[in-house]
């Protein structure tokens, strides 16, 4: 099982650095796009192989992270929410003109609750190792940065800033958090583990 747990966590990493490229790829795009360019049509299948590629590795990275870990309710429905979220919302990033009716891409407040259940989501993985000091930093970084990405709406820009801060974010909260497991900062008890009872009294994340 702690071999799933870090399979997952490898590809809750390489998802959300995926949809960093499919980021850059697409800023490429429409800083070269001519009608004559005939490259713009290599851009705009690459960057659609980056994100369909992005959402199936998350959600394998979910499954994993599901079946190896104990308990975690929360985080697990939050996580499994979260990939349905984004990908829900970056459909409608896509397709703006056939979904407009009901989702507005610069409204302020769609940033603000798309940030808010982001963090939520964010904030939940600490319950992998809570009252860990170093974890708890990463995990508030983390979450600062979330946070911060709704302030794209400020200054004229769509929705799809906040959901590229939430993938440098995510990308940086599995890269720390494979990291703390590696140098034993951090234990997370999988199935097949003897229980860590002392690590759960917090009301919290009881379940």
């Amino acid at each position: 099982m702690r071999k799933q747990l870090s399979f997952g966590l490898t590809f809750g990493l390489i998802g959300n650095l995926l949809f960093i490229l499919f980021a850059l790829i697409t800023y490429l795009y429409y800083i070269t796009y001519t009608p004559e360019n005939s490259g713009i049509k290599f851009l705009e299948i690459l960057a659609y192989l980056c994100e369909f590629a992005a959402f199936g590795i998350l959600v394998i990275s979910d499954v994993l992270i599901c079946r190896a870990v104990r308990m975690r309710k929360w985080l697990k429905i939050g996580y499994s929410f979260y990939i349905a979220m984004e990908a829900f919302m970056m459909f409608c990033e896509l397709n703006s003109e056939m979904v407009i009716s009901f989702y507005q891409p610069y409204s302020l407040a769609l940033a603000i609750i798309h940030a808010i259940i982001s963090a939520a989501v964010c904030f939940s993985f600490l319950s992998f190792d809570p009252y860990k000091t170093p974890f708890e930093v990463v995990v508030i970084i983390c979450i600062g940065l979330i946070l911060g990405g709704m302030f794209g709406n400020l200054l004229g820009i769509r929705i799809y800033f906040s959901i590229l801060v939430n993938a440098a974010a995510f990308a940086a909260l599995f890269g720390a958090i494979k990291y703390m497991l590696k140098k034993e900062i951090i234990e997370i008890d999988c199935h097949g583990d003897s229980a860590r009872v002392a690590e759960y009294k917090s009301s919290f994340f009881d379940e």
